[in-house]
C-alpha cells in the first residue's frame, strides 16, 4: 500500500489530477499505513498551500425553525431536539459578535441563517451589518443564507461580500437519503447562481451521515468538479431529537485518513475542518493539520460548542504552523 501511497502522491505533486479508480484502493489503507498517506498529503498541502491556517469563526444569527427536513440538523423544524431557536439578531448584536471574533484572533467571520431563505426585512438587516462590519473591522467576511436568487447575489456583492457559503453536504447518490425537502441539484444550482457572479465558493459536507467510504470520495470529486475553493469539512456529532441521534461515529483514524485522501482529490483548495472535530477526534486533532487540512473553524459552531480559540492558536504554533 505504500508504493501506491507513494505513485499517487508523485502524480498529485506533479499538477495532475486523479480519478476515482486511482483513490479508491486507498480505502483500505490501515495501521500505520495511514500516517504514511497523512504524510504525502501533508506535502502535498505544503506544495500548494504552504504553511499557513485559514482561520473562520461562525455566527448563527437565526437559529431553529427551518423548513427542511435534512436529517442531522437540530435546527430542523421537523423534529423535536434542544436546539436554541431564535429570530434573527439586532444589527448591533451582530456586529458586536464580529468585533469579539476579530479580537480572539480569527481572519475571517460568516454569518449563518437557519431556513431555507429569508424574508426581505431580514436580508436588508443582514446587508446593513454586514456593512458595518466592513467599516468597523478587518474582518473578511462570509455569508450562509440558504438559497439565493440573482438579485440577493448582486446586493451581496454591493457590499463587499466575495465568498459565500452553500455546503452539498454529502454525495449525490447519498443526498435522498438526508434530505426530502430539497434536492442534491438544488445546492448545485445556487452555487451557479454565485460562480457566474464571482463569488468564491465555501462548500463541503458532513461524513458519518450513513455514507459508504466511497461515497466520501464521490463527495470530494464533486466538489472538484463545481471548482470549490473552501472545504468545509464537517464531522456528524449527533444531536439528540434527529433521525441521526444514535449514529455511529466515525473512527478518528478513519477520519484522518478521509481528511488525506480529500486533499489528494483537492490539492489546491482549504480543507478547513470544522463541526465535530472536537467530539470525534478528540486528542487526534492535530493529526488533521499533519494529514492535508489547512484550516480551522474557531470557537463554536451553529448549535454545538467548540473549544476555546486559545487551545486551538496554541496547538497551530506547536505544529510550527502560522496564521494566515
Amino acid at each position: 500500500m505504500r508504493k501506491e501511497i507513494r505513485k499517487i502522491g508523485e502524480k498529485v505533486l506533479e499538477g495532475e489530477d486523479v480519478g476515482m479508480k486511482e483513490v479508491l484502493p486507498l480505502l483500505g489503507t490501515k495501521g500505520p499505513d495511514i500516517l504514511d498517506l497523512a504524510a504525502v498529503a501533508n506535502r502535498v498541502k505544503a506544495e500548494f498551500n504552504g504553511n499557513e491556517i485559514d482561520l473562520c469563526s461562525l455566527l448563527n444569527v437565526k437559529s431553529g425553525r427551518c423548513s427542511e427536513d435534512c436529517v442531522f440538523c437540530a435546527q430542523s423544524g421537523h423534529y423535536k431536539t434542544e436546539a436554541p431557536v431564535y429570530p434573527l439578531m439586532d444589527m448591533d448584536r451582530i456586529v458586536e459578535e464580529a468585533r469579539e471574533a476579530q479580537m480572539k484572533g480569527t481572519g475571517r467571520f460568516c454569518l449563518i441563517t437557519s431556513g431555507r431563505e429569508l424574508n426581505d426585512k431580514e436580508f436588508e438587516t443582514i446587508l446593513r451589518a454586514l456593512g458595518r462590519i466592513r467599516k468597523e473591522t478587518t474582518l473578511d467576511l462570509d455569508c450562509s443564507l440558504g438559497t439565493l436568487s440573482e438579485e440577493r447575489a448582486e446586493s451581496l456583492k454591493k457590499v463587499g461580500i466575495t465568498r459565500y457559503n452553500h455546503n452539498i453536504e454529502t454525495s449525490e447518490s447519498h443526498f435522498p437519503q438526508i434530505c426530502s425537502t430539497h434536492s442534491f441539484g438544488d445546492r448545485v444550482k445556487t452555487i451557479g447562481v454565485l460562480k457566474d457572479r464571482g463569488f468564491s465558493i465555501c462548500c463541503g459536507g458532513i461524513i458519518g451521515l450513513g455514507e459508504s467510504p466511497q461515497q466520501r470520495l464521490e463527495l470530494a470529486f464533486s466538489l472538484r468538479q463545481l471548482g470549490i475553493d473552501c472545504i468545509p469539512f464537517n464531522i456528524l456529532n449527533p444531536r439528540p431529537g434527529t433521525p441521526l441521534e444514535h449514529s455511529e461515529s466515525v473512527p478518528p483514524m478513519e477520519i484522518i485518513k478521509t481528511i488525506a485522501l480529500f486533499r489528494l482529490i483537492l490539492p489546491k483548495g482549504t480543507i478547513k475542518i470544522a463541526g465535530g472535530r472536537e467530539a470525534n477526534l478528540r486528542d487526534l486533532q492535530c493529526l488533521a493539520l499533519l494529514a492535508g487540512a489547512n484550516g480551522l473553524i474557531l470557537g463554536n459552531y451553529l448549535t454545538t460548542l467548540g473549544r476555546s480559540a486559545e487551545d486551538d492558536l496554541t496547538m497551530i504554533r506547536d505544529l510550527g504552523l502560522t496564521i494566515k
